[in-house]
């Protein structure tokens, strides 16, 4: 039997048709795209998130304004005395000088006492001091008690006229004949005329700077350093 070419092409053509189908089948079926993700949104560091929450840190404070001085303890006049005090001597004025809160200063190298009137220098005088044994203690003591006749509990009965007394062990300052070559038991021993115008001033509570080799003079401030 003979093919009939009209049939022929009708199945060509049935062919193509199904071909193309299963084609757009395949296509309708493959898989799509695969999705971008979605970028994750940053996650913040802690240890910069807790810095960044840490509180400032204070300003630092002002330094605090110095403290003025207190002119009523600056030093306005020395008495004009010419070369080194001799042992017995002693020198007082206090001619014209105002009212003022009275310091005692005693230089165990120069072995001096000088008293200050508001600034003012109005006494001064070569002292006895202790021993190496019973030295003169150095600091600053007011005077805690004063007695005009005095008596030594501790040694004798020694006379002590116008004691004004700076430690709870016995040192004072007193009256007592200061020559060369005589010492105290730590106690500063002055001419008696000077003690008994120093006893006379001095109130308790005066405060004595007893020192070595400190020196000072017009324009410093007796109460400092």
């Amino acid at each position: 039997m003979k093919p009939n070419p009209p049939v022929l092409l009708l199945g060509v053509f049935l062919a193509l048709v199904t071909a193309g189908g299963a084609l757009l089948l395949s296509n309708d079926r493959a898989p799509s795209a695969p999705a971008v993700p979605t970028a994750a949104a940053p996650v913040a560091d802690k240890d910069f998130a807790v810095a960044a929450k840490a509180p400032a840190s204070p300003a630092p404070a002002p330094a605090p304004a110095p403290t003025p001085r207190d002119e009523r303890f600056v030093i306005k006049r020395i008495l004009p005395i010419t070369g080194p005090i001799r042992y017995g001597e002693w020198h007082w004025d206090a001619k014209g000088v105002p009212a003022g809160p009275l310091v005692v200063t005693v230089d165990l190298d120069a072995r001096v006492l000088s008293v200050f009137q508001g600034g003012y220098e109005i006494g001064a005088t070569a002292v006895l001091l202790g021993t190496s044994e019973k030295p003169t203690p150095l600091g600053v003591f007011p005077v805690k008690w004063k007695d005009k006749d005095h008596y030594s509990s501790t040694y004798d009965r020694a006379p002590m006229p116008f004691t004004m007394n700076l430690t709870d062990d016995g040192v004072a300052i007193h009256g007592t004949k200061v020559e060369k070559g005589y010492a105290s038991h730590g106690c500063i021993g002055v001419p008696d005329p000077f003690a008994a115008k120093l006893f006379a001033l001095a109130p308790v509570g005066t405060r004595v700077y007893i020192t070595k080799g400190k020196t000072v003079g017009k324009g410093d401030s007796l109460v400092e350093g």
